[in-house]
């Protein structure tokens, strides 16, 4: 005898059938939000909204975000669905310019999300909720300015002589297939050691060096870590629940007791090397004489972080921009010959020294490096919170507190609109008249505005330094292995390219 009718198995089934319609009409009860708003929404699907392909990993989050873009041409804005939850997507740079800049106080929190007991990932500078960000920003913008970068630059042609014995030791003379991913990220990593941390990495000479090893697991691509990041920036509400952990917990482990080894020697020894390490120090002093900042302890994980996030972003997104720049040249081989001419004659002129003021100034490596970020952004888009209601300029269109925003760079820097054949990789894209001609905020690779990143000058820097060191004396090629075009990861929240990046590298006989 059932509950319900005179049979269990009809019982079962009506009870599963009834619950499935209440998931159903749960999961979809949003749905029309947008376009109740008069705002363009693409239709969605019950369970996933719009967010399939992400969720099941089979696109990355910034292509689809692109994809969305491209739906939604000749409007400022469009609505989508990530699950259930209304999202809002920004396309027009007046609109990006009024969330970023002008109304920076409605939109000043991330959308992205650690869970509050990961303290590293939860508490840096990148993730910190306002305000108590204001305060920690304003307290580490010291390490950036232009007297502690020429510092920094010293330490930097260092590793840059590195990278080059490194070149030299593999026998170039002859065309030679190598991972230009890894090599440049343990280029970008021993830079990051040596400018921040005081610490020789050594990362070039050995694949196995415990940095270079912890970098890899931040970034590893696996299922799980591509779920992790989804969370955190998409379904940050699930956090608690799953537990995430925005750099791993193998990354986080390391590094905590790495930092702390290196701080107390800095203590015990008295040197003071005008670095982050010593900036951090005196942020734990102040802390200690102060009290409590915020609700942060400045004696723990939360002095951690910011450590954390300079290493990982510092060596990563420096990485990418090296390692798509030296691909799009052995491509665009009239390109290389261009590059490798300026560099040859601004070195002539020095008797072959490198100085900061050539790598900061030389022109064509500039607009060949910003035309790299716009191909390829390491992090393709932006994400913010409202924090309040907010009634769009110059329409009906009222946004509600708690909808997450998203900035599509991809879709920006891929807009035929400002840059024309936009697949092509063209520097001449960034002449001083032609970067005149497009509206700003068109071009975003570092963010803007307030929160815009606040490491761009430093990653500037190094990843032009690593260009320049490779094409003065080497030639990049597309081998066997290398995909053209070059296919990304849909696993990668950064832009990341699908099976490794291979290239061909010789050495130039006549340099």
């Amino acid at each position: 005898m059932g509950l319900i009718t005179p049979y269990w198995g009809l019982d079962g089934l009506i009870i599963f059938t009834s619950l499935l319609v209440a998931a159903y009409m749960y999961m979809t009860r949003k749905f029309k939000y947008w376009s109740k708003r008069g705002v363009m929404e693409v239709p969605p699907t019950p369970f996933f909204g719009n967010f399939s392909q992400c969720f099941t990993q089979r696109k990355a989050a910034a292509e689809f975000l692109k994809d969305m873009y491209s739906l939604a041409k000749g409007l400022p804005c469009m609505g989508f669905y990530i699950f259930d939850k209304p999202a809002l997507l920004i396309r027009d740079p007046e609109f990006v310019k009024q969330v970023l800049v002008k109304d920076f106080e409605v939109f000043y929190d991330r959308y992205a999300t650690s869970d509050v007991s990961d303290s590293i990932g939860y508490a840096n500078v990148f993730q910190l909720k306002n305000p108590i960000w204001k305060t920690i920003r304003a307290r580490l913008t010291p390490i950036f300015t232009t007297g502690k970068l020429k510092r920094m630059f010293e330490q930097m042609a260092f590793v840059a002589d590195d990278l080059n014995n490194h070149l030299e030791s593999l026998n170039l003379k002859t065309p030679k297939a190598i991972d230009i991913k890894e090599l440049c990220a343990s280029f970008t990593t021993d830079v990051i050691g040596s400018t921040a941390y005081g610490v020789r990495v050594n990362s070039l000479q050995d694949p196995k060096a415990p940095f270079r090893a912890a970098g890899r697991q931040i970034h590893a691509l696996t299922f799980y870590r591509g779920m992790e990041f989804l969370i955190i920036y998409f379904m940050p509400h699930w956090s608690k629940y799953v537990k995430t952990k925005f750099f791993g917990k193998e990354f986080s482990d390391f590094l905590r007791s790495v930092f702390w080894d290196v701080v107390n020697q800095r203590i015990q020894s008295g040197v003071k090397r005008d670095d982050l390490i010593d900036l951090l120090i005196d942020m734990k002093n102040r802390h200690e004489k102060e009290g409590d900042l915020g609700g942060l302890n400045f004696s723990g994980d939360d002095l951690v972080a910011q450590a954390a996030i300079f290493f990982s972003a510092g060596f990563e997104t420096s990485s990418t921009t090296i390692s798509f720049t030296l691909y799009e040249l052995a491509v665009q081989r009239d390109v290389q010959t261009t590059l490798r001419k300026e560099i040859q004659e601004a070195l002539a002129k020095t008797d072959g020294k490198i100085s900061y003021e050539m790598i900061t100034t030389l022109p064509y490596l500039d607009m060949v490096v910003s035309e790299t970020l716009r191909k390829y952004p390491p992090l393709a888009f932006l994400d913010r919170i409202c924090n309040q209601n907010y009634k769009v300029p110059n329409s009906d269109l009222v946004i509600e507190k708690g909808t997450p925003i998203f900035i599509p760079m991809l879709g920006l820097h891929y807009d035929p609109e400002f840059y024309p054949d936009p697949d092509k990789y063209d520097p001449l894209r960034f002449t001083d008249e032609n970067k005149k001609n497009r509206p700003n905020f068109s071009y975003l690779p570092f963010g803007d505005g307030p929160r815009g990143c606040i490491g761009l000058r430093l990653g500037l820097m190094q990843s032009k330094l690593g260009i320049f060191q490779v094409i003065r004396r080497f030639e990049v090629t597309p081998c066997e292995k290398t995909k053209i075009p070059m296919p990304m990861d849909p696993r990668g929240l950064t832009t990341t390219a699908l099976g490794g990046m291979y290239l061909n590298i010789q050495k130039i006989s006549e340099v």
